[in-house]
């Protein structure tokens, strides 16, 4: 089986409550799942959530929600991955063999179901994991900087030759967390612990909802792309 699976936590410090926040007439998640659901080759999509209301909005669109998440795995701090382990676990112990996971934010609804199925192709023997960026308009071979022990600032990572601009600088991305593809079996080496294939996406579809200027450049896109009839 090809599972998707959802991650949404009921607390938000950015945003309160931003899971199913309004979006252009809907709850932001639901524009993830319609997505998922979009998305051919999939045989479930479901949702983890500690919130009674997002597992109600989560059902409401189509997704599977088959337990409220436990207390301890839905703290400020928790780390997401073991999060989608549970999922994907529960699901293969009393669903049936799930073999390819396909996680999504839910808060970077600007995704195309395009990016996911780029990325579930991308998937092979050979790669463990497989991520989404957008080439980084910062550079740590050029303008980015962290101070050091003597308190003043230098190039978080120096070039072995001088750089005079960003363009010249090696190519950097920033991690948008939209989408990640694992094996079952993979799943457990993270993002760092095996290969990690890249698929590389448009910085107008790589926003993150964190804040609420982020939602404000979210609902601007997302217009745009009704308008002209890209949704």
């Amino acid at each position: 089986m090809k599972i998707i699976t959802i991650c949404a936590r009921g607390g938000s410090q950015g945003v309160p409550g931003k899971n199913i926040r309004p979006l252009l007439g809907k709850p932001l998640i639901a524009w993830t799942i319609e997505q998922a659901i979009a998305c051919p080759g999939i045989d479930g999509v479901y949702v983890s959530t500690d919130c009674e209301a997002i597992a109600e909005v989560a059902r409401q669109y189509g997704a599977r929600v088959p337990f409220i998440r436990p207390a301890s795995m839905a703290t400020n701090d928790a780390p997401k991955i073991p999060v989608i382990r549970h999922l994907a676990e529960w699901v293969h112990a009393n669903v049936g063999n799930v073999e390819m996971i396909v996680d999504l934010d839910p808060t970077s609804p600007l995704r195309e179901v395009s990016d996911i199925t780029d990325c579930m192709n991308m998937l092979n023997t050979s790669t463990d994991v497989v991520i989404t960026a957008y080439e980084s308009d910062k550079n740590p071979y050029f303008n980015m900087v962290e101070i050091s022990e003597d308190g003043y600032a230098k190039l978080s990572k120096p070039p072995i030759s001088e750089v005079f601009g960003r363009q010249s600088a090696p190519k950097v991305y920033s991690m948008n967390g939209s989408v990640y593809v694992w094996h079952r079996t993979t799943i457990e080496k993270g993002l760092w612990g095996g290969s990690a294939a890249l698929h590389v996406m448009p910085r107008e579809r790589s926003i993150d909802i964190d804040s609420p200027i982020d939602l404000k450049l979210v609902e601007l896109l997302m217009r745009e792309k009704i308008e002209t009839g890209l949704i």
